[in-house]
């Protein structure tokens, strides 16, 4: 069906196609839009996906198994409009302006900036956020530890710290901003790592204290600093392809875990969820792989942070034929995770599952890989808030929220393993 005319209404006028440079050499998205589009078929999802392919004028945010959400350059509303009557599915606008966001939240982190002390009333720059981890370090000598995974593609290191109290903990590992539009994740980890050496409050202490805590708050360093510096909406890597002009792959579609099966990962460069020519391809998921594999034997849970929609993924992503062994413990952990973060006052839903089954297929992701590969039995892709209402640009006043979810959220996920069993010491420490 056509989009709602009070829709088109409201999409303004268009001034000009594609994305705009502003005066500080950063990308402007003014007047872009995005709509949650509804889909039923397998070839309406295949042709709206193929629109956006042409990065220019679509962008996708988000897919689930019927429904997506895409970003439309002014310039290409009538195509839009076109194929979404061509295709016979329906389209809803939920941000009507992307720039707009986007200037507000630049707004909140100028304002938070202005004491010059690193917080969570804002979203840190990678090299605020080296600087922070560099005086926690010091703080906090005999409880933490730097670790460096390896070097970026454009000679970033990238960065994680361990937090143990005590020897013979079981080992939860953190992957956060693997995506780097997707600053909740980073700004979430540092929080929590701000908690676990910080908080006096016995629960935090409990929680922190009987676990080893390894946690990499930016993965995707060169496009996390490409997104504060370039382009907000940026996803992928920054490594340039050999067979075309699209830059970066999608990291979390280029491990070596049924890598590019089912349609688990695209194979055109120039595609959001580019798997990459091979897998490994990017030195920062084969740095993760190293290091990962270096102490596999002390990791008992690991956590992809993501964002956004609010799921708790675990294994499989390659397909939804088949289930892991242990599915079933999976589900009751990650309800655990979900029943804890509704029961606070903000009242947060999240949804779970297997990524193939309640989202799409998706192969070569973390939390299939260390499941599959690494024998981390308990893997989860957290994707934090929120549903679409501001989506990756998500205000600053939410990441306190978000992150006490996390926290709360975390715990209970913890507490579900230690009762199954799955926080026995694989080695020792």
């Amino acid at each position: 069906m056509a989009i709602n005319s009070v829709l088109v209404a409201l999409t303004f006028v268009v001034l000009a196609q594609g994305a705009s440079l502003g005066q500080d050499g950063r990308l402007r998205y003014d007047n872009f839009s995005v709509y949650k589009v509804k889909f039923e078929t397998a070839e309406q999802r295949s042709i709206l996906r193929k629109l956006a392919e042409d990065r220019e004028n679509f962008r996708l945010w988000h897919e689930a198994k019927d429904e997506l959400h895409l970003m439309i350059s002014p310039g290409a509303f009538n195509e839009f409009d076109t194929e979404i009557q061509r295709t016979n599915v329906s389209a809803n606008l939920f941000i009507s302006n992307v720039q707009e966001l986007i200037d507000s939240e630049e707004e909140g982190n100028l304002k938070a900036s202005r004491d010059g002390t690193f917080g969570w009333k804002k979203y840190n720059s990678l090299a605020e956020i080296y600087a922070w981890l560099d005086e926690i370090l010091v703080a906090y000598p005999v409880i933490t530890e730097s670790f460096i995974l390896g070097q970026s593609y454009e000679g970033r290191t990238i960065r994680g710290i361990k937090i143990s109290y005590k020897s013979n903990n079981p080992g939860v590992f953190i992957e956060s901003n693997i995506h780097a539009r997707e600053w909740i994740t980073s700004a979430t980890a540092t929080w929590l790592i701000n908690e676990f050496l910080t908080s006096e409050d016995d629960f935090v202490r409990n929680l922190a204290e009987n676990h080893d805590w390894y946690i990499v708050p930016v993965l995707n360093v060169d496009g996390f600093v490409y997104t504060h510096e370039k382009d907000r909406m940026w996803r992928k890597t920054r490594q340039p392809s050999e067979i075309s002009t699209c830059i970066g792959v999608d990291p979390n579609r280029n491990y070596d875990s049924h890598w590019m099966e089912n349609d688990g990962a695209s194979s055109n460069p120039c595609a959001e969820d580019y798997g990459g020519p091979n897998p490994f391809s990017e030195p920062e998921i084969q740095a993760m792989s190293d290091y990962v594999s270096s102490i596999k034997g002390k990791i008992n849970v690991m956590l992809a942070f993501h964002s956004y929609s609010q799921l708790l993924l675990s294994p499989y992503g390659h397909t939804k034929e088949e289930f892991p062994p242990n599915f079933d413990d999976l589900l009751a952990v990650a309800k655990a995770f979900g029943d804890a973060v509704e029961s606070l006052p903000y009242g947060t839903v999240y949804r779970y599952g297997s990524s193939a089954d309640i989202l799409y297929p998706a192969s070569g992701a973390t939390n299939d890989w260390a499941y599959n590969e690494q024998g981390v039995e308990i893997s989860y892709t957290i994707e934090y808030r929120d549903t679409g209402r501001y989506g990756f640009i998500l205000p600053p006043v939410q990441i306190i929220p978000n992150a006490e979810e996390a926290l709360v959220g975390i715990a209970a996920l913890l507490d579900k393993c230690e009762e199954l069993g799955y926080l026995r010491l694989k080695t020792t420490q």
